[in-house]
C-alpha cells in the first residue's frame, strides 16, 4: 500500500522534479566548493555537517550545477526554504552583496582549478 503522509507526497515530487532536469554537479567540484567557503556560505558556521543548497532553487527549476550550489549549514537550508536567495539574504540581514561577489569568486575558482580525483 503506498504511503499518504505529506513528507512522503513531497518527497515523491521532488524526486520527479529532481528527474526532469540534468545535474552537473561532480563529487569532485562539491568538495572543491566546501573547501573554498570554509564553512556554510551563509553564516560562516564550520563545525556543523554541511548541505548543498541550490541558490535557485530546484522547485523553482534551479539545478545541482557548479553556479548554482553552495554549502549550507542544516539550519541555513531549512531557513532558505525554496525561497530566491536574495529575499532570503535581505530577511536575515546578512550581506547581500557580499555574498554574491563571493560566491562568483569561488565558483570561478573551482571551474579554473584542475580536478585530479
Amino acid at each position: 500500500m503506498p504511503s499518504r503522509t505529506r513528507s512522503a507526497r513531497y518527497a515523491r515530487r521532488r524526486q520527479r522534479r529532481m528527474a526532469r532536469v540534468e545535474h552537473d554537479l561532480t563529487d569532485a567540484q562539491w568538495a572543491a566548493l566546501t573547501t573554498a567557503w570554509g564553512g556554510c556560505a551563509y553564516c560562516g558556521a564550520t563545525d556543523r555537517a554541511l548541505q548543498k543548497d541550490t541558490m535557485l532553487p530546484i522547485s523553482r527549476g534551479g539545478r545541482y550545477t557548479l553556479d548554482n550550489v553552495v554549502p549550507a549549514c542544516g539550519s541555513c537550508n531549512a531557513s532558505k526554504c525554496n525561497l530566491e536567495i536574495t529575499v532570503w539574504l535581505r530577511r536575515k540581514k546578512y550581506d547581500e552583496r557580499a555574498f554574491l561577489v563571493r560566491q562568483v569568486e569561488v565558483a570561478r575558482q573551482v571551474a579554473a582549478a584542475p580536478l585530479d580525483a
